[in-house]
């Protein structure tokens, strides 16, 4: 789909319901996420981060968005696909501003370059015990990535076409910080494996598109 067809439909999405945890369930490693979210509200324990998934036209107009493959380190997220994004700092006056910063730190897109479609479902991580809260932005100007070099190792343009493809959607036997070889739904996005949280929040925007375009 070309990215001016894309933007003008995407602006149905503000007024939609959204599909909420019902869509993160079916990409969720284990049932019991559910119940470890409750404990940490209850708690009050957790974390939290902000994500933005954005869309932008490339050179020839077709709509993409933005993951990153993050960088090999000590932590549960090391060597993870994901979106722009990271923790509330106290610099930030919103969750909002939180992952419009991060965006502009890590892949180099300008905050305001993008404009924020609509907040989406908040999601609970439990390895690493962070809310996170994921926005839907999107950009007009083709954008130049320029990768944070201590957080991203490498940037991925997805394609609408190819994300809206049913094809997309496998099932990967993994290993995880709280489980050992377990089969997960997951992502097959130009050759990288996403699962996890972020094949949860990436599930809410695919129905959502679905319905929309």
């Amino acid at each position: 789909m070309d990215f001016t067809t894309f933007s003008n439909e995407i602006v149905k999405v503000k007024k939609m319901p959204l599909p909420g945890e019902d869509s993160h369930m079916e990409m969720a490693p284990l049932e019991r996420l559910l119940e470890l979210k409750r404990l940490a509200y209850k708690t009050n324990s957790a974390k939290k981060a902000s994500v933005m998934v954005l869309f932008y036209p490339s050179m020839n107009n077709e709509t993409k968005f933005v993951l990153i493959l993050r960088k090999t380190y000590k932590g549960v997220h090391s060597a993870q696909v994901g979106f722009p994004g990271g923790r509330f700092e106290e610099v930030d006056n919103s969750y909002k501003d939180t992952a419009l910063r991060e965006t502009e730190e890590e892949v180099g897109i300008p905050a305001d370059h993008i404009s924020i479609v609509r907040e989406l479902t908040q999601v609970y991580i439990p390895p690493s015990n962070y809310f996170v809260q994921p926005y839907l932005g999107i950009t007009t100007i083709n954008p130049v990535f320029v990768p944070q070099e201590s957080e991203v190792e490498s940037i991925i343009e997805v394609p609408l076409t190819e994300f809206l493809d049913d094809g997309i959607l496998i099932q990967k036997t993994l290993s995880t910080s709280y489980a050992k070889s377990i089969d997960v739904p997951a992502f097959r996005l130009q050759e990288h494996i996403v699962w996890g949280a972020t094949a949860m929040m990436l599930n809410e925007v695919r129905q959502l598109l679905k319905q929309t375009l």
